[in-house]
């Protein structure tokens, strides 16, 4: 199993562009193309540098939140500034969080599988804490050696 942790996390902005998943929430199929097509489009019209250039640090944040109902995808950045095209400021709670450490040949690459770790492995088998909701994210860290590589962070309570 990859390397992960339980850790205390003050709250913390990120500031996001969306999409709405349409997927069913068990088509992991469908939904990680949708999400890899998001990508594809922030990437290519400008978005992602335009989030970028007001960013506080490097990281590159995919958040995954439910919002009145509706899967939520984001591309975004920690940042206290404000970006025309962003759609949605995300708030972190301080508290404890799932910390998952991983690596991929590619940002979906490594979302995916530090996503299916979390909620596949460390989650169903974690006695002392539970996930109930509210915006997890895939944070890409940096690359080496040629792999992209990162982190999941999922906020947590105490069972």
């Amino acid at each position: 199993m990859q390397d992960y942790s339980f850790q205390e996390k003050d709250s913390f902005i990120v500031l996001g562009i969306g999409t709405e998943l349409k997927s069913d929430y068990t088509d992991y199929a469908g939904i990680n193309k949708e999400k890899e097509d998001f990508w594809s489009a922030v990437k290519q019209d400008g978005r992602l540098d335009t989030l970028k250039s007001v960013a506080a640090n490097d990281y590159i944040f995919a958040v995954n939140e439910a919002v009145n109902n509706k899967m939520m995808h984001y591309a975004g950045v920690m940042t206290e500034a404000s970006v025309p095209d962003a759609t949605r400021v995300i708030q972190f709670p301080k508290g404890e969080y799932l910390v998952v450490k991983g690596e991929g040949k590619t940002a979906e690459e490594l979302s995916s599988k530090l996503t299916g770790i979390a909620f596949g492995q460390v989650l169903p088998e974690t006695k002392n804490f539970a996930y109930v909701g509210g915006p997890n994210a895939t944070v890409e860290m940096g690359q080496q050696n040629g792999l992209v590589f990162g982190e999941m962070w999922i906020p947590v309570v105490k069972k």
